[in-house]
């Protein structure tokens, strides 16, 4: 297949998993033979040059209002969209791709998707966080022509632009329409949780399919850690919804059963890591505090016994817990969101009510003092991610979603 692939950011720039896991798909559709192209943003190029074994990788679109790029008045604003939407109608003239896949649309134009609809080609969307639910109505080019408030002035210049016939103008250069008009007629979510809330905001996406998130088990592997757990491991951004006060409130419930200490890695809010030190300092809890690249993190779970994921929004679906069960550690989870789709208490994991810090602190001693349990939970859960999860599984559900 011909395949271009639309993503906001892509390695070496980026901010998260969302923009890992579609250079590890992408990549992995190009080592199968797939001709791909990459259209992507030109964010970052402003600190580091563009890598020169990426020729398949176009940076030529414009970011706006996000990772640090401004937000444009409407006039400069005007200017981007037309940019960023004659790059793609170029981009599709030139590859004549089979098909478009779009990944994250967080801070590229949403008229993008318009414009796909006009002409006329195929396209699947892949939808890994909240850029639908959350960003689309947030649109602020969509947003602007459709909101029916506002101040007077915008009301004016709107109703102006429109009678003089610039907004029919506008619409094969950057398109105006409401996002309702946008259609998402194939597309894959990484947990069929993120599908219902997407559903959920009004969205016709419940035909949508399920494929989960991979992890690379061969950068992420061990065996089974079947050890009484003694270095415990949180990894995550510190912040008030990933759970950790949760956790650490747990600990201080338990004083001296816990029989460990428990590294934290991350970085957050500098008041927020503050207040969370300052309650371990007068709780006096076994913690240490860390940070690792990705590069590193095989090895800091290599070189822990447990994983506490103590997440309390709604995580589409976490790579953390299956990189740690890939490397062998047992894992204490929350079900929010995706991960109601990997745990399963007792069986593959041990799970507690998210954010009660009493329910996790008897789950903690469960898994320090039950030693039957705890190989069950840490053997199953290995072999389950390294089978359903693992790189190559993934990728074949992607590239028999792409050709069908």
């Amino acid at each position: 297949m011909r395949i271009l692939t639309l993503s906001n950011l892509y390695p070496p720039f980026y901010v998260g998993g969302y923009e890992l896991r579609c250079a590890a798909i992408t990549e992995a559709l190009r080592a199968r033979g797939h001709d791909v192209r990459v259209l992507t943003s030109d964010h970052g190029l402003d600190t580091a040059p563009a890598p020169a074994n990426q020729p398949h990788v176009r940076r030529l679109l414009r970011i706006h209002g996000y990772y640090g790029n401004p937000w444009l008045s409407l006039g400069r604003l005007q200017h981007l969209e037309i940019h960023n939407n004659q790059v793609l109608r170029d981009e599709i003239a030139a590859f004549k791709p089979d098909v478009v896949h779009v990944w994250c649309m967080n801070g590229l134009s949403k008229s993008l998707c318009l414009t796909l609809q006009q002409l006329g080609v195929r396209v699947v969307y892949d939808v890994s966080d909240h850029w639908i639910l959350r960003s689309l109505k947030a649109d602020v080019w969509l947003d602007w022509w459709n909101r029916r408030e506002g101040s007077l002035g915008s009301q004016a210049q709107r109703l102006l632009w429109t009678l003089a016939g610039r907004r029919k103008q506008l619409h094969p250069l950057a398109p105006t329409n409401p996002v309702s008009d946008i259609r998402f007629s194939k597309l894959y979510f990484t947990s069929a949780r993120l599908r219902e809330l997407t559903a959920q905001q009004g969205y016709d996406v419940g035909h949508g399919a399920v494929i989960h998130c991979p992890v690379d088990t061969e950068h992420f592997h061990g065996t089974p850690v079947l050890r009484e757990p003694r270095r415990w491991l949180w990894v995550g951004r510190l912040a008030e919804d990933k759970g950790i006060h949760t956790a650490l409130r747990a600990l201080a419930l338990l004083k001296e059963s816990f029989q460990g200490v428990l590294s934290i890695y991350g970085k957050g809010d500098a008041a927020y890591v503050d207040g969370l030190k300052k309650f371990a300092a007068e709780h006096h809890l076994p913690v240490s505090w860390h940070s690792a690249t990705p590069e590193q993190m095989p090895e800091v779970y290599r070189s822990h016994d447990a994983l506490l994921f103590t997440s309390e929004w709604e995580e589409p679906f976490a790579l953390t817990p299956l990189e740690a069960m890939s490397c062998g550690l047992p894992v204490i989870g929350t079900l929010t969101g995706g991960s109601r789709e990997l745990f399963r208490h007792a069986d593959n994991a041990l799970t507690y009510d998210a954010g009660d810090a009493g329910h996790l602190a008897e789950r903690i001693l469960l898994l320090q003092n039950d030693a039957e349990l705890r190989n069950n939970i840490t053997v199953n859960g290995h072999e389950e991610v390294r089978r359903r999860f693992a790189m190559q599984p993934i990728v074949d559900q992607v590239e028999e979603f792409l050709s069908a």
